[in-house]
């Protein structure tokens, strides 16, 4: 297999090719030219979500209340609404503290309050404690007494897909999210985030591969963290269009969906897996290493790193992928995703 790697690499070879061989380009050389592809991914990844974030602008929560829960439920109960509660579960602490839709909390024990970011983390930090609430409900101020109780919730800014459930202060109110346009420094951090996030997600491809295999032959509800391929891509962005929301809405929502498409090629390319332009960029940079420890050292120079000595590898990391994307299509094509 080696070796029919190697003769194929030369049949093209014309007379005086020898000294342009790719292979025979410094390392630095070689790692600009195979990062080069998925760059241009992360390039119109941070093009699209600068766009999405500071022209589209974002939903941002606001400490104004949009509705109450009833009751306290599990952030892993999709099942329950604010209205709709388990048998037996207990009244939030917003609920018995008669908080209401439309007032604005101005101060959480003591502590002014100016944005939701703040009074979530005020919330989740008084597990156990009765604290009083200031709020605005048509122009007055009023207050209100409400002990926080624990209950299992994500983590800020993470979901089901990207984060896990753990104990932390619950008051139990929905915040009002209107659109906001970003400025440059939060858009990075926002952006910094959905890095990380996509990152966490490409790490647990592995995991979802069970639920995806029962989903495309067991009938089995596809979930909101499982991948999807170019079918399921284009199916969303299908139900986008279709849906009853105004146009500008759904714009954004399709930008939304380019800029994490490029962002997931340029995760998964920049693996260090041959055939994948990461796996030609991890060798380029062995290569590197080696001479320079053979340099310091004062040892022969070992010279050009063998790509074609990974190349069993490499078949085998291409028919994983390979058997993948089969997966993913056929989930997509027999129980697909649906916004609706």
């Amino acid at each position: 297999m080696i070796e029919d790697a190697r003769e194929q690499s030369y049949e093209e070879l014309l007379p005086g090719d020898d000294t342009r061989l790719f292979y025979t380009r410094k390392p630095w050389q070689r790692v600009i030219v195979m990062f080069g592809g998925p760059f241009m991914n992360l390039i119109l990844a941070v093009g699209l979500f600068l766009v999405l974030f500071m022209g589209f602008g974002q939903p941002t929560p606001v400490p104004t209340v949009q509705s109450v829960y009833k009751c306290v439920v599990s952030a892993a109960d999709t099942a329950a609404t604010s209205t709709t509660c388990p048998k037996g579960a207990a009244n939030t602490p917003a609920y018995d503290a008669g908080i209401e839709p439309g007032d604005t909390i101005v101060a959480f024990d003591g502590d002014p309050i100016h944005d939701y970011t703040r009074l979530q983390s005020d919330i989740r930090d008084s597990t156990g404690k009765t604290v009083p609430i200031v709020v605005e409900r048509d122009g007055s101020k009023l207050t209100r007494q409400a002990k926080i109780v624990s209950n299992e919730l994500y983590s800020p800014n993470a979901t089901s897909a990207t984060g896990k459930l753990a104990p932390a202060g619950f008051l139990g109110i929905v915040p009002q999210e209107p659109t906001v346009g970003l400025g440059f420094g939060a858009t990075v951090d926002k952006m910094g985030g959905l890095a990380k996030s996509s990152v966490d997600s490409v790490a647990a491809l592995p995991s979802k591969i069970p639920a995806l295999w029962d989903s495309a032959f067991e009938g089995k509800p596809r979930t909101a963290d499982q991948p999807v391929g170019i079918v399921g891509v284009a199916r969303v962005g299908g139900d986008v269009f279709a849906a009853k929301a105004p146009m500008v809405d759904k714009l954004a929502t399709e930008i939304s969906l380019l800029a994490g498409l490029n962002l997931s090629l340029f995760l998964l390319n920049m693996l260090p897996l041959l055939p994948l332009d990461g796996g030609h960029i991890a060798g380029a940079l062995w290569e590197a290493l080696r001479r320079n420890s053979a340099r310091v050292f004062r040892r022969p120079d070992p010279g050009p790193f063998d790509v074609a000595k990974l190349m069993p590898l490499a078949y085998v990391v291409a028919g994983v992928f390979l058997c993948f994307t089969v997966l993913v299509m056929i989930a997509d094509v027999v129980n697909p995703v649906s916004l609706s």
